[in-house]
C-alpha cells in the first residue's frame, strides 16, 4: 500500500501532470483542451496524459475522433482538490483546520 501511494504521490509531484490533474478535476476535458488551459505544448500535454493513463489515474473514452480524459474515480478529485487547498493556505496564511 506505502509504494502504490508513494507512486500516486510521485505522480502529482510534477507541476505540469499536477495542472493537468486540476483541470481534469473540473471534469473531463480533452487533450485540446487541456493544452489550451496548460499553456505548453500539445506534445507535452500527451506524454504527461500518456504517464498518468500509464500510472492509472486517468482514464480515456473515445467521443468520435477526439479522446476526452477524466480522473479514474473522487479519491483522486478530493486528493487533488486538497492539496491545492493546503497550498492555498500556505500561501495566503489562512489559519489551519482540521
Amino acid at each position: 500500500m506505502l509504494e502504490t501511494a508513494a507512486g500516486t504521490l510521485r505522480m502529482l509531484a510534477e507541476p505540469t501532470r499536477l495542472h493537468l490533474l486540476w483541470q481534469l478535476a473540473q471534469g473531463p476535458q480533452s487533450v485540446t483542451e487541456l493544452t489550451a488551459a496548460a499553456g505548453v505544448p500539445r506534445t507535452v500535454v500527451s506524454q504527461h496524459l500518456a504517464k498518468l493513463r500509464l500510472s492509472g489515474l486517468v482514464d480515456t473514452r473515445k467521443d468520435g475522433r477526439r479522446v476526452i480524459y477524466s480522473l479514474h474515480d473522487g479519491h483522486l478529485v478530493r486528493l487533488i482538490r486538497e492539496t491545492f487547498n493546503h497550498a492555498d493556505h500556505r500561501i495566503t496564511g489562512e489559519p489551519t483546520h482540521s
